[in-house]
């Protein structure tokens, strides 16, 4: 099993990465690979790199530093591409999603991060508290104690959902039917 976490930071090793780090970290000691990928080079290209590495790949993990309130430009433009690539493939894996702020904005950060994951069908993985962690420096984060046992308990519980569904698997039991969203004219 392998997770795939983007780093929607444009500091390759800043705050974002180290929240990322710590939930890796309890994958791997659970036994699962993981993978952290930079997040902010929208090309089409990189995003379709990115997202071939995500076909492998049994779970996502999407992070990103908190920018004016709301997750950063660059992560949503990857993201709009990325969700656009990877739709089909994102449906029923689970995934999580992590700010990191010096001080406020991390619930609306969420918020938007979670819509990528929600509208296509991927259950979402939580924790003991907020996916969020704080400081202006990694250093700082390292000593959010609250925020670095939320990032380790996502990872955790991740682990748990992800050998669930290989269990699940493994027993027989098939995906829902992919349902068509049914066009409706609100024009009257």
């Amino acid at each position: 099993m392998k997770v795939l976490l983007l780093n929607g930071s444009p500091r390759k090793a800043g705050c974002t990465f180290t929240a990322l780090t710590e939930i890796a970290k309890s994958l791997e000691a659970e036994g699962i690979d993981t993978e952290i990928v930079q997040a902010v080079d929208d090309s089409i290209d990189y995003v379709k790199e990115v997202v071939e590495k995500f076909k492998k790949a049994d779970a996502l993990v999407v992070g990103s530093p908190v920018y004016y309130a709301s997750p950063t430009g660059a992560v949503m433009a990857f993201l709009d591409k990325f969700a656009g690539l990877a739709k089909a493939d994102m449906r029923l894996k689970p995934a999580a999603v992590v700010a990191s702020a010096r001080r406020a904005g991390t619930t609306a950060t969420l918020d938007a991060l979670m819509k990528y994951l929600t509208i296509n069908e991927m259950p979402i993985v939580s924790s003991n508290y907020w996916t969020m962690v704080h400081g202006n420096s990694p250093e700082e984060v390292l000593q959010d104690i609250e925020g670095i046992e939320v990032m380790q308990t996502l990872g955790k519980n991740m682990a748990w959902l992800l050998k669930s569904i290989e269990v699940a698997r493994e027993a027989g039991l098939e995906k829902p039917e992919f349902t068509e969203k049914t066009k409706t004219n609100f024009i009257r």
